[in-house]
């Protein structure tokens, strides 16, 4: 049994913050944020807009564009999130109690390669039997845990949503590969406070969002390329066979870079990074809903999906669009 992705849905919040907003905060302009991100704008949450409000949203989309029904047969909930409402209980389980769900819910924490994680978790139930259909969600609220006392770090993310159906697909279409993969000793270079004051290593952890932005642009750079081409081999595929390059858009440069070692031209290549800035776990999708709302994703194309973040944690994946049964 195949297992692909039949329905996408996105939420972004309505209020827009864009670099000329953050000269009003912060020691920048919009030149250097450009310059080196490629960002010019990204969306925040409203007050009282949390995690599972938005996540909701996306699902409200995705009925919007396929119909009420597509929920119909869903039985598994997975919300990936660095964001979430409450450590417990799930935002996945006040998804599935919006929603009237007969399902299991759980949530999933992989920061940006979150959606990614789900999305092979999903993939996993499927193929196996264990699901029929699974509604995987990657949504953040990162506006809430930013740290405007660091300009590096603080004009980097935004807030947004993206939920995908996750169910059987015809012969020769869905999941081709995965490719998932960590190195904890980079943990000291993305983290936030949970409940201990430090990490193994005594690095010392706070309540807002830390990034060793040099480190971790080394590490993107590397493993956008190798987990990339990785996939692709498992795949049984040729680079020249990816007709759209999806990638975590947490900066342009890094995207420009990855786009370059894997030889694909402009054209090949999702970049939304200038209007979202760094979604986390909701980048992918957001992106992917990009590419399909502007017709560049038609039925048998080969997709290649990464993204990279805390852990250091990485996720690859080739997709065959389309073959909904």
């Amino acid at each position: 049994m195949n297992a692909g992705i039949t329905a996408l849905g996105t939420y972004v919040p309505e209020q827009v913050v864009t670099n000329f907003d953050l000269e009003q905060r912060l020691d920048t302009t919009d030149e250097w944020v450009q310059t080196r991100t490629g960002i010019k704008q990204r969306h925040f949450a409203a007050e009282g807009e949390f995690c599972s409000t938005l996540a909701i949203r996306a699902v409200e989309n995705l009925q919007a564009r396929y119909g009420e029904n597509v929920l119909n047969g869903v039985d598994m909930v997975i919300v990936a999130t660095a964001t979430p409402d409450a450590m417990f209980p799930a935002t996945a389980s006040l998804v599935q109690a919006h929603f009237g769900l007969k399902a299991g819910a759980f949530d999933l924490l992989a920061a940006c390669p979150g959606w990614l994680y789900a999305v092979s978790v999903a993939q996993a139930y499927v193929k196996s039997g264990t699901c029929k259909k699974v509604l995987a969600i990657g949504a953040e609220t990162l506006s809430r845990v930013i740290n405007w006392e660091d300009r590096s770090t603080a004009v980097l993310f935004g807030d947004g949503a993206g939920a995908a159906i996750i169910e059987p697909v015809q012969e020769g279409y869905g999941f081709k590969s995965f490719v998932l993969g960590s190195d904890g000793t980079g943990a000291d270079h993305l983290h936030m406070k949970a409940f201990a004051d430090c990490l193994p290593s005594g690095a010392k952890l706070s309540n807002k969002l830390y990034m060793n932005g040099r480190e971790v642009f080394k590490f993107a750079v590397r493993v956008m390329d190798t987990a990339s081409l990785e996939a692709i081999e498992k795949a049984g595929l040729q680079t020249e066979d990816i007709s759209l390059f999806v990638p975590h858009q947490a900066n342009a440069r890094i995207i420009e870079s990855a786009r370059e070692r894997l030889k694909l031209p402009l054209e090949r290549v999702v970049l939304t990074v200038q209007d979202y800035g760094n979604n986390s776990a909701a980048s992918v999708p957001l992106a992917l809903q990009r590419a399909l709302d502007e017709g560049r994703v038609q039925d048998g194309d080969n997709l290649l999906f990464v993204a990279f973040g805390a852990g250091l944690a990485w996720a690859a994946c080739v997709l065959t669009w389309g073959g909904k049964q």
